[in-house]
């Protein structure tokens, strides 16, 4: 703000409200920078990378397991949050009984948080239960986490039907005093979308409980004009709309792998990845923060 003085004898007096005017912007700035530090208001913009990665359990194109591989396709996304998909967790001899989750957060020295869909018995008396599921990789401070429920049809029983299960993961990160929501999810792969359908109804409610920025990614099972996604995508933005295909990794048809994000979110850039070191590619996005989450 500029002020002008004036030749005339009130000077002294506009020089006292100048004074005044400069107290009120003083004491204005001081509140907005109170603010700016809780949950919900306005604050700087804050940049984020995120990225989405069905990672196959470990294994390429080339149905040949190779944690190592995959972890250099992640490091080589440079992305400060990555929702992983199809993680096993000493699940079987596919992924030489490992558990991914703790391998990867390892190798690429980030936080890590598993939410498995399911989990089953020790193949022996005293070993590790077998897991699989979905995860979430932060560079930033995980400052709360938990694994919800959406209707699955289970590949684990005989004669499944639909119902709550859990793997939908959630994560609230601290980026630079930013608090964002972050999901990770799978949804159903089967020709009738019907058990999609319900899972973006339930994906629905557990996003709405949440305020502040979120990002929602994972391995949706459809293309962007489905009928199924069209109630989430009425709430969340498509980060890339004009991406490329992302399954198969080589040669992809079909983009079924995403990154949205919450109105509140802006998207600066958004691609798909070309590696074959898993069965899909994966999508980074360019994001700016510009709220806090509760």
């Amino acid at each position: 703000m500029k002020l002008i003085s004036r030749r005339t004898a009130r000077g002294s007096r506009a020089a006292a409200a100048a004074l005044a005017v400069a107290a009120v912007l003083a004491t204005a700035g001081s509140a907005t920078a109170a603010t700016a530090n809780i949950p919900g208001s306005k604050a700087p913009a804050v940049p984020l990378r995120v990225a989405t990665y069905n990672i196959h359990a470990g294994a390429g194109q080339d149905n040949v397991f190779d944690l190592d591989r995959t972890a250099d396709a992640i490091r080589d996304l440079n992305a400060d949050v990555i929702g992983l998909q199809e993680v096993d967790v000493h699940w079987s001899s596919r992924s030489d009984f490992i558990d991914e989750a703790e391998a990867l957060a390892e190798k690429l020295d980030m936080e890590v948080f598993f939410a498995p869909i399911y989990d089953n018995a020790p193949a022996t008396e005293g070993g590790d239960r077998a897991q699989y599921g979905t995860a979430v990789l932060s560079r930033y401070p995980v400052i709360k986490a938990e694994n919800h429920e959406i209707t699955r049809l289970s590949t684990q029983v005989p004669n499944p039907v639909p119902a709550p299960a859990p793997g939908f993961a959630e994560v609230t990160v601290n980026v630079k005093g930013s608090h964002v929501h972050v999901y990770s999810t799978h949804l159903d792969y089967r020709a009738n979308p019907s058990v999609r359908s319900a899972q973006v109804a339930d994906t629905l409610k557990v996003l709405a409980e949440d305020s502040g920025p979120k990002v929602l990614v994972g391995d949706f099972n459809a293309t962007a004009n489905a009928p199924e996604l069209a109630p989430l995508f009425k709430e969340m933005k498509d980060a890339d709309p004009n991406g490329g295909g992302t399954y198969p990794a080589v040669n992809p048809t079909k983009r079924i792998d995403f990154v949205t994000v919450s109105p509140d979110v802006t998207v600066v850039d958004a691609q798909e990845a070309a590696t074959d070191a898993s069965d899909h590619r994966p999508v980074v996005a360019d994001l700016e923060l510009h709220q806090r989450g509760a």
